[in-house]
């Protein structure tokens, strides 16, 4: 484990020095799973995180070039002052061009109403299409868009959730 590997988790993770050198260290050095190991402990800090309350957070818009295609989302978090953080703007930002690029109509799976829920055949297919949540990320694709929520509230520190959104495009009937 050198101090490069440490300073190269640190700066595409945002999270502390103390919590880079533990994942490499429980790694043994391998980078990559010391980066799977700092995803998980994400997923932790989210479920501890869960019956918290989310009250502030940023409502933002992406208004596609041409102004012909535009959304409104709202990311919630605990604290204004995760409100105002950088990680927390762009993961809001990122969030309304994933809605204007891939078009999907709930937040979770559980939005989805049962009674159109089992007139599908394929469930998970039809879920990774229209839940934002399931949706591939469109700037990394190797990841979802729950994953990169996971990796904001690893960072941040804080519950984290995209509470809604409307997406508007000309002629699209609602």
């Amino acid at each position: 484990m050198s101090l490069t590997d440490i300073k190269k988790l640190r700066d595409m993770t945002s999270l502390g020095v103390n919590d880079c050198k533990e994942a490499l260290s429980e790694a043994k050095g391998d980078f990559d799973k010391a980066l799977v190991i700092l995803r998980n402990k994400g997923g932790q800090t989210m479920a501890k995180r869960s019956s918290r309350s989310a009250q502030q957070g940023r409502i933002d818009s992406y208004i596609h070039f041409g102004a012909n295609l535009g959304v409104l989302v709202e990311v919630n978090c605990e604290t204004d002052f995760v409100a105002r953080t950088e990680v927390f703007k762009t993961f809001v930002k990122d969030v309304a061009m994933q809605i204007a690029a891939a078009s999907p109509e709930y937040v979770n799976k559980e939005d989805i109403p049962e009674k159109t829920l089992s007139a599908i055949r394929d469930k998970e297919a039809y879920c990774k299409q229209v839940c934002l949540m399931e949706q591939p990320f469109v700037k990394d694709n190797k990841i979802t868009i729950f994953d990169y929520l996971r990796e904001v509230v690893s960072k941040t520190g804080e519950k984290v959730m995209v509470k809604r959104f409307v997406r508007f495009a000309l002629g699209e009937e609602v």
